[in-house]
């Protein structure tokens, strides 16, 4: 619990068997309140692990998607009385050692989601990020800041953490079950008006961690572009969107 406000970290897992220990090894003593580990029927022993470890563990029937999987980590998570939320990948591409600065910055109101980056540092490449990923992360972040009006270092980083109000607030069941849901999550809380701020991180590429191929890179790729074509014209409300409704908006400013 930080600043009175109960703390839980969601783990949306898929074959994490090799890499859960030790990221739950790694989270800091006395923060999170709840960990909630959602497994999109992996083949491994994630399911076994994660109760060995004592995680509240809720276990899809068939393979849903990563948006899917995120989906019920958040929905779970506000059943459960959660305030700040944060999402660590259990394939130990993201230090569990940062959740203290995430949560801390949601907890004292200082932003509505805060991002881990891994391009505000040198962290994403001396971690090991492919060079071609990390030139079309810089390509597509540079689209982005264009057609949302704002300013990230990357819109791709799957280590995040959210207000309750965020969760409740933005149409999530409205979005892909694939992977593409991170970024329409994040231009979302943009188009709703929440604050987001950014930490660096350092990421770590190795055969364990989880990575998607070309081809799901390039179809996430567009799907990138596709959302973020789809905010600009629900913000000058020239065509309307499932996902970035009119009605509800926290702002009404025409940036």
């Amino acid at each position: 619990m930080i600043h009175g406000r109960k703390v839980t970290v969601v783990l949306p897992a898929y074959n994490a068997e090799r890499t859960l220990r030790q990221t739950i090894a790694e989270i800091p003593d006395g923060l999170v309140d709840d960990l909630i580990l959602v497994d999109d029927a992996s083949w491994d022993r994630t399911v076994e692990v994660a109760r060995e470890l004592g995680l509240h563990t809720v276990v899809h029937d068939r393979n849903q998607g990563y948006g899917a999987n995120q989906k019920t980590c958040y929905r779970e998570a506000l059943a459960r009385g959660a305030e700040v939320v944060i999402m660590l990948h259990p394939d130990y591409q993201y230090t569990p050692r940062l959740l203290t600065a995430l949560a801390s910055l949601v907890a004292i109101g200082q932003y509505d989601v805060v991002l881990g980056s891994r391009v505000l540092s040198e962290g994403a490449l001396k971690g090991g990020m492919p060079l071609l990923k990390y030139v079309a992360n810089r390509v597509l972040t540079l689209l982005q800041n264009l057609l949302l009006a704002r300013k990230l270092s990357e819109y791709h980083t799957g280590y995040r953490a959210f207000s309750r109000e965020v969760l409740e607030t933005l149409p999530l069941d409205r979005n892909s079950d694939d992977f593409v849901f991170d970024n329409q999550m994040l231009a979302q809380a943009i188009y709703f008006g929440f604050s987001i701020g950014e930490v660096s991180c350092p990421a770590n590429y190795f055969p364990e961690a989880s990575s998607i191929d070309l081809r799901r890179s390039a179809v996430y790729g567009l799907g990138v572009v596709a959302t973020s074509i789809a905010y600009r014209l629900a913000r000058w409300r020239l065509l309307p969107s499932r996902i970035f409704p009119a009605r509800g908006r926290r702002t009404q400013s025409s940036t």
